[in-house]
């Protein structure tokens, strides 16, 4: 990871080369940033670490037909916050069901407030792991998010993980079809360009209310 090299690397009294940090498979160049010990570090401040190293490797001039940051949505910590300065679209990841939906709508509300200074937009919300997406589709309409894609609840995309394999590198498989195209629609949306969603994120009572049941 980046983290773990550079902490090596300046052990050693060495600096870090890009090489020495990102990889390239089936075509695509990747890099896996990592953080520090359980326990012995802020995860958020490793985040920050990570994109100060990328900045200085010269990240920002680096020729990429496209850039796709995947980070945890604890956006209340501002350094998990800190990559949405560096994008241009934020596509939730989430599951049908309360608490997945009350995180998405906190990271609303922190995009939105990027986005005063940043050039970061909403571009709507993946449904992942859900057979169902009825409670993603209602607040959707309550906030004025959009869905992009439904991943089911399907056993082969817990297996792939498992084989570290990708969606497209695994055998036969029941479902396997069905996963493969969604990713293909939903890279086509991403690659096409989502547009700028004007979401209008809940306060948490009004969420409660919404969601909950009598």
């Amino acid at each position: 990871t980046i983290i773990e090299t550079s902490t090596k690397k300046k052990l050693a009294g060495e600096e870090v080369a890009i090489g020495d940090v990102c990889f390239k498979r089936n075509g695509v160049f990747a890099m896996e940033l990592g953080g520090p010990e359980v326990g012995r570090g802020c995860g958020g401040r490793g985040i920050i670490h990570g994109f100060e190293l990328l900045e200085k490797l010269g990240f920002h001039d680096w020729d990429f037909d496209y850039v796709l940051l995947d980070f945890l949505g604890d956006v209340v910590c501002g350094g998990f916050a800190s990559p949405l300065q560096h994008a241009e679209r934020a596509g939730v990841v989430t599951a049908n069901d309360f608490d997945s939906i009350f995180a998405m709508n906190r990271i609303a509300t922190a995009i939105n407030a990027k986005a005063k200074n940043y050039g970061v937009r909403l571009g709507g919300v993946i449904a992942n792991r859900s057979s169902a997406t009825d409670e993603i589709d209602r607040f959707n309409e309550a906030t004025g998010m959009k869905r992009l894609a439904h991943f089911p609840d399907l056993d082969v995309i817990r297996r792939s993980r498992l084989k570290k394999s990708t969606i497209f590198e695994m055998g036969d498989a029941e479902g396997l079809d069905l996963v493969q195209r969604e990713y293909m629609n939903l890279a086509e949306r991403l690659w096409n360009g989502t547009e700028a969603l004007p979401v209008t994120p809940m306060k948490d009572r009004e969420l409660f209310d919404f969601l909950g049941f009598d």
